[in-house]
């Protein structure tokens, strides 16, 4: 069997290469593309000066050897005012030994007492605080990125920026990727000051000689809600375009950064699950990352453990389709942007939640280990990986290889393909193999072209299993538009992919317009129009969707986002069981919802937001209420609750119910190495309603921890629809990791 599929995926491998060779820039234009390695014209450039010893990293700028740098100051807004002066002065200075690059911040600050500095807990997100981030694309293809991000205490978060795309348009980067790194940080009474050294070989760096990288820097300022770029300051741009980033020269004669840690772990835990007998595993395994060459990385996994992963907040599923529940896994995360293919919203034709998690229950399948080998060659991006899991409970043994390819064209167009094959235990369903091509097309900066062709093959090989759409959108300062057309076969059927429905012929449009108008403590109003259609194959109606939706936006991070109009036509083929003993019949149901959303001004120490929504729903009527609060009293405590209420009136015997979903977390962080997190969470459609989650991790040394683990309830929640049982599991965990370069 493992013979059959290499010698597929080498003629699967073989025509990949075929086709990104037609499609390079060179066939497509008719004509040479220069090499993305050169100077781009008119960029922005620093320098990093060479030193003999390594500046103190005390997160102050005093030792004098930070006085032979050159100083970088030219930022620009991008927010709120695009290309303007920011209102506080920022200067960053870079040297360089043989083995680390190091970064001296100064960020001024006419009020030294309002800046905002309240999270001490290593890669949470710093959005309510003053931060400042770093960017490096080492390699200089334009397209890759590493980001450091630090706040006033010092506290890290980084991540990288996988083809120009950082996995949300709310942050900047995808947090999935840790280095190795050190940083101090110091408030001042001239504003706060930063100290940074990244080892070369966190970057994988290698060259040694006439060293040019792409660089970037950002500044937010919370109470101000502003944002100063060095470079790429257009509001479309920002961080994430990394072809706009300046670049970084100087770096000259040295050493050898490769990339090579091992991370071995020890485990010890009691753990009991619903109808199994308790169990006191003591076990290890061992994790691998190594750097082939400075743009391709080995990650090796053994007798793999997500023990310390974040519980999954608990969701309560009001539609008929799945509900996507992002990766949280540290080996999936890992340059997880090279195997992105989007079908369309949230549909993906690769998943990795699909693999060491049950989709249905969200109980953990033990994954013996698995081997990803990521990279460039040239303008070819690639991705490899293949995961083995055992058997467990209900879930047969499994075997998943995952091949991507990506020929980088253009300004951020790229033409790629993909290929899975899952092999199974299960012998009525022994094998799923799904591969598609796919494509980005990027036209004056403003305007995308995205097309995929997809397709799927399983025993018995249904027909009506192809997937493939197209849409153009457009993006400016004042409107955003988008236009798709795709068609889904009833037998299209990814099983290590996500999709929300099959057997669908579907048009959408989505125009949004953007404002910003001379009204005072008002940044941007928006104006969206959204229309869906979406019929069987056959042109029988299965799901339309209109809607009008006005947002604004505040300078002081306040929000308002709400739906004027929601109107839905939806078919149910199949009894939706919503609740207990309650199932909505089949049938085609119409109803309308209207939306009310707001949140509050992030600058201060006590945060909320609540969502009302109300109408129709399947021939009764639902209202969903929803408030979060936050309070940060001090640096090293923070609380959060949320509480959402769903108040159904359906013309069902036992349709008139309520179902509570509720949450309370709690950090206290002694140090930002010692961090302890408790949440508890209450879901009153479950028989056993309560579940709770207790850690807390010693950071000892970088990259190497020590984490004790309670948990009650389930880790990771159930993606499937119609809200199936869970699996109630009482865990406690001891920990251990060393992160160490042999």
């Amino acid at each position: 069997m493992r013979n059959e599929r290499f010698d597929q995926f080498k003629r699967f491998l073989h025509g990949a290469l075929v086709v990104s060779a037609l499609m390079s820039p060179q066939m497509v234009s008719g004509r040479a593309v220069p090499n993305q390695a050169q100077t781009r014209e008119g960029a922005r450039t620093a320098e990093a000066v060479r030193v003999d010893r390594a500046p103190k990293l005390d997160g102050t700028l005093d030792d004098p050897l930070w006085q032979s740098a050159k100083t970088i100051t030219d930022f620009r807004q991008r927010e709120p005012h695009e290309g303007g002066l920011p209102t506080e002065r920022t200067e960053v200075r870079i040297l360089f030994m043989r083995h680390a690059v190091y970064f001296g911040i100064h960020c001024y600050d006419a009020e030294p007492l309002r800046i905002i500095a309240t999270e001490l807990r290593r890669d949470v997100s710093q959005e309510l605080d003053d931060y400042f981030e770093v960017l490096i694309d080492s390699n200089h293809d334009r397209r890759d990125a590493y980001v450091f991000q630090i706040n006033p205490l010092g506290t890290q978060s980084d991540g990288v920026i996988v083809e120009e795309q950082s996995g949300s348009e709310e942050v900047d980067f995808d947090s999935g990727w840790d280095g190795v790194w050190t940083s101090e940080a110091r408030i001042t009474n001239d504003g706060w000051t930063a100290t940074i050294e990244i080892p070369f070989t966190t970057l994988n760096f290698t060259k040694s000689k006439d060293v040019v990288w792409g660089l970037n820097f950002k500044r937010f300022i919370r109470r101000k809600n502003e944002e100063d770029i060095w470079a790429a300051y257009r509001r479309t741009f920002g961080m994430k375009k990394v072809s706009e980033a300046g670049e970084l020269r100087g770096i000259t004669d040295i050493g050898s950064g490769r990339l090579f840690i091992a991370k071995p772990y020890g485990l010890a835990q009691y753990d009991k699950r619903t109808g199994q007998n308790r169990a006191f595993p003591l076990t290890g395994g061992l994790d691998v990352k190594y750097g082939i060459r400075s743009n391709m990385i080995l990650n090796v996994t053994g007798n793999t453990d997500f023990s310390a992963t974040d519980v999954d907040q608990q969701q309560f599923n009001l539609t008929p389709f799945p509900i996507f529940i992002p990766e949280k896994r540290q080996f999936f995360l890992e340059n997880a942007g090279v195997f992105d293919f989007s079908l369309g919203q949230q549909d993906k034709l690769f998943f990795s939640r699909q693999i060491g998690i049950d989709s249905v229950t969200g109980n953990q399948v033990p994954v013996n280990g698995g081997a990803k080998l990521t990279g460039a060659i040239g303008r070819l991006q690639f991705g490899v990986m293949e995961v083995d899991t055992r058997s467990s409970g209900p879930n047969p043994y499994g075997n998943y290889a995952v091949v991507r390819l990506k020929e980088s064209l253009w300004g951020g167009s790229y033409v790629g393909v993909m290929g899975i094959d899952k092999r199974s235990g299960n012998m009525l369903d022994s094998f799923n193999q799904t591969g598609g091509v796919d494509t980005r097309l990027v036209f004056f900066k403003d305007w995308l072209v995205d097309a995929h062709v997809a397709g799927t093959q399983s025993p018995g090989e249904p027909s009506g299993n192809s997937d493939v759409g197209a849409s153009l959108s457009y993006r400016s300062n004042w409107a955003e538009g988008r236009f798709e057309r795709r068609k889904i076969g009833p037998n299209f059927n990814p099983e290590v992919g996500f999709i929300e429905l099959t057997d669908a012929n579907q048009t959408n449009g989505d125009l949004t317009f953007k404002a910003r108008p001379a009204i005072s403590g008002v940044r941007e109003m928006q104006f969206e129009g959204f229309i869906l259609h979406a019929p069987d194959t056959q042109g029988t109606v299965q799901t339309q969707e209109w809607q009008g939706t006005y947002r604004a936006e505040f300078n002081n991070g306040a929000y308002t986002d709400d739906d004027i109009a929601d109107v839905f036509t939806q078919r149910i083929t199949t009894p939706l069981h919503i609740y207990k003993n309650v199932f909505i019949p089949n049938g085609l149901y119409h109803f309308a919802r209207h939306q009310l959303t707001y949140g509050s001004g992030k600058e201060r120490r006590f945060t909320y937001s609540f969502f009302e929504r109300f109408g129709g729903y399947y021939g009764g009527t639902l209202n969903e209420f929803r408030v979060r609060a936050n309070y940060r009293p001090t640096a090293k405590f923070s609380i959060s609750a949320s509480e959402t209420w769903d108040r159904f009136r359906l013309p069902l015997t036992n349709g008139n119910f309520s179902v509570l979903l509720a949450s309370l977390q709690g950090n206290y962080s002694f140090t930002r190495f010692l961090t302890f997190t408790s949440l508890v969470q209450l879901d009153t459609s479950n028989t056993q309603a309560v579940s709770a989650n207790v850690r807390l991790r010693y950071n000892y040394r970088p990259d190497s921890d020590l984490y004790i683990i309670y948990n009650v309830g389930t880790q990771f929640a159930s993606i499937a629809p119609a809200n199936p049982p869970q699996v109630r599991e009482t865990r406690f965990a001891v920990k251990w990791t060393y992160s160490f370069a042999p």
